[in-house]
């Protein structure tokens, strides 16, 4: 079996969490140098990887011939560099999202791994949540019937602020609309594709934050309008989804178990219960032709990687093309143009 050599540059939350532990669940992909300076990141990377080599500059992984692939997990601001670094010395490239803070930069690194004929995708996992696997089939085969009011919401309960350059005004692509706003961007346009307005109200609800913590975004359509909304103080029990069409409704509550078992230590590989979401956490259905619960499909962020692999050994389509990726930051900087002009602006 061929093997996809990979380096980690990052092992803060985003790699060692969201990205390492499922990488090495898919069979041909080998975790071999891993970048990262923290006291922390280190002990954890010799703990969970010891076979790797932990590096503390960018060339080491650069000049490695063995290395095929490089898995970005730096904060925001630094994925540009880092990616036209790794593109340039031939290596295929993996971004966490979202893929860079501004369009224009995302197109630059689509024009250099098209020109070196090179692998760019963006770790949109939750294209692989359950409960979007469900939504997807739903709307598929059309049990709404025409889908007229999508809702969707990342809502946390976090009064604190962190420590972390993500709540940092001084780090473009910091805050809020970055974090949470790319994962429910990047599924809206999965389903319906892109907008012909936006309209977004962005805002700073926690007193100390100093960068947004709470959005609304809305998405027009001719015939749709999708709603998108997170925020850090909503203690009480929201629905995730709320779907409305013109044969009946669809809502849930609860999230895809994935994101807590990797927090807890687990890994997708050899547990058959992976990604199946309890009975509890089902969404209810209620149209013309049925009403009770629909059993969530079962989640699987491996398969973000497996396309990656067979992307590399066997030239398979890739699942997050960077041209997606690309499309959920222009809506985010509609969305700002929204917020600056208080008003609904045409995207194009």
């Amino acid at each position: 079996m061929k093997k996809v050599h990979v380096a980690m540059a990052g092992f803060g939350k985003g790699g060692r969490i969201y990205n390492a532990p499922v990488i090495s669940s898919v069979e041909g992909m080998e975790i071999k140098k891993i970048l990262t300076s923290s006291r922390e990141n280190i002990s954890a990377a010799g703990k969970d990887f010891p076979d790797a080599l932990v590096v503390n500059s960018f060339e080491e992984i650069l000049e490695d011939p063995e290395i095929n692939l490089i898995v970005i997990t730096t904060p925001n601001h630094l994925h540009k560099d880092y990616a036209t670094k790794a593109l340039q010395a031939g290596k295929h490239v993996v971004l966490e999202k979202p893929i860079t803070p501004l369009a224009a930069q995302a197109e630059e690194l689509i024009r250099l791994a098209r020109e070196k004929e090179l692998i760019l995708s963006v770790h949109h996992n939750r294209r692989w949540d359950s409960d979007f696997l469900t939504i997807q089939k739903l709307l598929d085969d059309k049990k709404l019937g025409e889908v007229v009011e999508y809702e969707a919401h990342f809502d946390r309960f976090r009064p604190e602020i962190k420590e972390s350059w993500k709540e940092n005004p001084e780090n473009p692509g910091s805050g809020i609309l970055y974090d949470l706003g790319s994962h429910l961007i990047d599924q809206a346009l999965v389903l319906f594709g892109l907008p012909t307005h936006v309209f977004a109200d962005v805002r700073v609800q926690r007193k100390t934050a100093t960068v947004a913590d709470s959005f609304e975004l809305l998405l027009y359509y001719p015939n749709l309008k999708v709603t998108l909304k997170a925020g850090m103080l909503v203690k009480g029990k929201t629905p995730t989804f709320l779907i409305h069409g013109t044969k009946g409704s669809f809502i849930k509550y609860g999230q895809d178990p994935q994101e807590e078992k990797l927090k807890a230590g687990f890994k997708p590989a050899g547990a058959k219960d992976w990604g199946l979401e309890p009975k509890e956490s089902w969404g209810s259905i209620d149209t013309i032709d049925e009403m009770g619960f629909l059993i969530s499909k079962q989640g699987d962020y491996s398969s973000f990687y497996s396309n990656i692999y067979k992307a590399i050994t066997s030239g398979e389509e890739l699942e997050v093309k960077p041209e997606e990726a690309k499309n959920v930051i222009r809506i985010i900087e509609a969305a700002l143009r929204s917020q600056a002009e208080g008003r609904k602006v045409e995207f194009y």
